[in-house]
């Protein structure tokens, strides 16, 4: 077995050095740095993690908060706490999943426990009551999500807004000039999350700046929600020919009930969806879609912390430019047959 003292002998140097390469507790000088990590990498040492730990006082794992609620999409949520587990380990870091909706509490009894070195917290809220104790722990945070003030921690989200802009303008620029949106739960805007709050709040500047005639509606994550919104809205609002579908849960549901109403999907009602490209290829239709990156975010949320936590990155706030893929879901609406005056009706 491979020693730090037979590290020491090939590279040259003594075992404190090799200790302080380790840990990086103190500044060594690149060159000799580098022989050492080649010493490393040519013998196949490999460190006590135990020993690391304790000497450079990281416990190589970060807590991410993830409260897993009934009206959240989990399987989404989901490819985001994987995404992160994967950057993590690629970076030799675990991650510990915080599921219990305990708040403040929750962080302070991780972030009390030396068992992380760092915390990455989800499902963020505009007024997040999580936000002032974030700023008073010893160990850095980043917040997937953007709150309405930030107060100095590091957040990373979509652009939200821009997405329901996106989307709008996609439709409006295809001709359509009546437009719904099906948002999430209405627990979700009560509580106010960031996610859904900015969402909402992008329709309805599309709406103004695009000329649209725009409604939105939260819906509750089942099939007989998504019927009665759907009814009455087209009920009191037939001209509709656009839809903008913000709640992945509900995406087979809304497509289902078209078809229940004998609306065809473009033909009748283009729709766009705010979900992960899996979700949207495979439904009935091929939807037009506005990707949710769950991959890029919960990989740049572990380099923003671990940057954080080297001391190499100072704290941002960074917005994901949404990217529109068009599929089979969405094109212009058909034109209104128009009545046969006298001169042009056959006799």
């Amino acid at each position: 077995m491979v020693t730090i003292s037979d590290v020491a002998d090939h590279a040259g140097v003594s075992a404190s050095t090799v200790s302080y390469v380790l840990s990086g507790k103190r500044s060594i000088s690149e060159s000799t740095a580098e022989r050492v990590r080649g010493s490393i990498a040519e013998l196949g040492y490999r460190p006590n993690a135990r020993a690391v730990a304790l000497a450079s006082r990281r416990a190589n794992a970060i807590a991410l908060v993830a409260p897993l609620r009934a009206d959240n999409n989990v399987p989404v949520i989901m490819q985001f706490v994987a995404a992160a587990a994967m950057a993590a380990r690629a970076r030799n870091h675990d991650v510990l999943l915080v599921t219990q909706e305990e708040g403040v509490a929750g962080l302070e009894r991780v972030s009390g426990s030396s068992l992380v070195d760092a915390v990455i917290v989800m499902d963020v809220e505009i007024a997040d009551r999580r936000i002032p104790m974030l700023t008073t722990l010893e160990i850095p945070a980043v917040m997937i999500g953007h709150p309405g003030h930030s107060q100095g921690i590091s957040t990373i989200d979509l652009d939200m807004a821009g997405a329901a802009e996106l989307a709008v303008q996609h439709l409006a620029e295809l001709g359509h000039r009546s437009i719904a949106m099906l948002g999430s739960p209405s627990a979700v805007y009560e509580r106010k999350s960031s996610y859904a709050i900015r969402f909402r709040e992008g329709f309805e500047r599309a709406r103004t700046e695009f000329a649209v005639e725009g409604h939105w509606y939260p819906v509750e994550p089942s099939y007989q929600s998504t019927r009665e919104v759907l009814q009455a809205h087209l009920a009191q609002h037939p001209e509709t020919t656009g839809l903008v579908v913000h709640n992945e849960s509900i995406l087979g549901e809304v497509l289902a009930e078209l078809a229940d109403e004998g609306f065809r999907v473009p033909e009748d009602v283009s729709l766009v969806a705010l979900c992960p490209p899996d979700l949207a290829v495979n439904q009935r239709v091929a939807l037009t879609s506005i990707a949710v990156p769950t991959a890029d975010i919960g990989a740049a949320a572990v380099d923003m912390v671990l940057g954080l936590v080297d001391g190499t990155a100072h704290a941002e706030s960074r917005l994901i430019t949404p990217v529109l893929t068009i599929r089979s879901s969405t094109a212009g609406p058909r034109p209104a047959v128009q009545p046969l005056d006298d001169e042009t009706r056959t006799p």
